[in-house]
């Protein structure tokens, strides 16, 4: 049988990414365990996800072993260094959890403002560069001339990366099947506004990928974007903000928190619904094989659920997600917090979440109705007439006998 294609999926979420570098060295490490079974088609991330994506597609594109070092050896230089740069961290944290109260007022400075540069010019001088300047940082551990000068890489995996442009309102994808990855396409989807400034790109500007797709998930699935022979069976999602909240946020800060979460959750729900939409559609064999076909629709995908009480369904697989007891730890602040505490925290916790999303997943497809050769990325490979869905006509369709 052949190889079960994933497509893996990061969420957003600042200095807590390192969540998600965790997260994949331990998929990384599986994968080299297991090549038999599965293989990575397709990477997509959102702001620190985009930043995690980048970093392991680069070195999937290099042939580099281990695949996942680059990306760690990133976030070790990403991270607070002695006490100096450990103070400054917790300055600009608590200072922003002290406004965030309501306890400290604060200037509504634009991050174009001369002001705001200069003042972030005095706090970093004489800092090393990975500590002071992400642009130099990321240039540091990407070779963007050598990408440049691949042009446009449609091998596997594809890399996906989602920004909002300011101007059109449209969401923004960059895409390494289609065009080289610039540095710009990564600074976009970092862009947080009240942060950073807009990423000029062409004629237009770009902001952080919480606007669009936070991560892409619905493109993935498109040959349009990933090509016909990357078309994933699965999407594993490395998921940041968390769904449920235990308690109703009261204070300014705690408001402030749930809000950001929530506006982080919006897209990825509306992508994964539909997914589950055209999933049940399919099953139920609701469509004629030539509108799917319009759509590049073969197949169900393997999805995680939305929401933990949905019904469970025969394509659910669990995501990867910190766990409550860590979720209740955390707070928005926390998404600037660069300490080498709380980076090594993260970083740990996320391999351990990997390691049961594993285990989770196995049990989830082993318990499932849909078979492992029933999915989106298998069905242009299934051969006989055995199939107990409706899927056989999907690869009798004009499309599949081009």
């Amino acid at each position: 049988m052949p190889r079960t294609k994933i497509a893996l999926a990061c969420q957003g979420g600042g200095s807590q990414t390192a969540f998600t570098a965790g997260a994949l060295k331990a998929l990384c490490q599986a994968q080299s365990r297991l090549r038999e079974e599965f293989e990575f088609v397709a990477i997509s991330g959102t702001s620190g996800g985009a930043v995690c994506a980048t970093l392991l597609w680069y070195s999937f594109m290099k042939g580099e072993r281990p695949v996942w070092k680059r990306m760690m050896d990133f976030w070790e230089e990403n991270t607070a260094q002695g006490p100096v740069e450990h103070a400054i961290n917790r300055f600009i944290v608590e200072s922003v959890r002290l406004v965030n109260a309501g306890m400290m007022p604060t200037l509504q400075l634009s991050p174009s403002s001369p002001m705001m540069q200069s003042m972030m010019e005095f706090m970093t001088a004489g800092q090393r560069m990975g500590f002071s300047d992400f642009r130099g940082l990321l240039e540091k551990h990407i070779d963007f001339a050598e990408i440049a000068s691949w042009g446009p890489r449609p091998q596997r995996p594809v890399l996906m990366l989602g920004a909002a442009n300011v101007t059109s309102g449209a969401l923004a994808k960059f895409v390494s099947a289609h065009e080289p990855i610039r540095v710009e396409h990564v600074l976009a989807s970092c862009a947080v506004p009240n942060i950073f400034p807009a990423v000029p790109i062409g004629g237009d500007a770009y902001w952080d990928g919480l606007f669009s797709d936070n991560p892409p998930v619905e493109e993935l699935l498109r040959p349009r974007s990933v090509g016909e022979a990357n078309i994933p069976d699965e999407i594993w999602l490395i998921k940041i903000n968390p769904t449920a909240s235990r308690r109703v946020p009261v204070k300014p800060g705690e408001i402030i928190d749930r809000r950001n979460q929530l506006e982080g959750n919006i897209s990825l729900f509306q992508q994964l619904g539909h997914l589950e939409f055209m999933n049940d559609l399919i099953l139920a064999d609701a469509f004629r094989p030539e509108f799917l076909d319009r759509f590049d629709i073969k197949a169900p995908v393997r999805i995680p659920k939305s929401f933990h009480t949905d019904i469970a369904k025969p394509y659910h697989i669990p995501c990867i997600e910190m766990p409550v007891e860590l979720q209740d730890l955390l707070d928005y602040e926390g998404k600037i917090d660069r300490g080498s505490e709380n980076i090594t925290m993260l970083t740990a916790e996320g391999e351990k979440a990997a390691e049961v999303f594993l285990r989770e997943r196995a049990a989830a497809v082993a318990a499932s109705s849909l078979g492992e050769d029933q999915t989106a990325g298998q069905a242009e490979s299934r051969e006989g007439d055995s199939d107990p869905l409706p899927l056989r006509r999907w690869k009798e369709s004009p499309r599949g006998s081009e």
